[in-house]
């Protein structure tokens, strides 16, 4: 019972393409962001073989707006 096993776990959060700035205020981050980050915390803290290791955000970038660096 002493050896049970800890996943070293990243977070990936990307923004939403239906996340607007409605209130015309510039946002240090998206709601979205801020929504998926919550969701996923709780996720690892409810599970005990896991624990966050870093967080990795996409904020400002979609599908929609990707470019490709070569």
């Amino acid at each position: 019972m002493g050896n049970r096993i800890i996943y070293d776990t990243g977070l990936y959060l990307r923004l939403s393409r239906d996340d607007a700035d409605v209130d015309g205020r510039k946002k240090t981050e998206s709601n979205s962001i801020s929504s998926q980050r919550d969701l996923l915390k709780a996720y690892v803290q409810n599970h005990e073989d896991l624990r966050i290791y870093d967080i990795y955000i996409d904020d400002g970038y979609s599908g929609a707006n990707f470019v490709e660096v070569r």
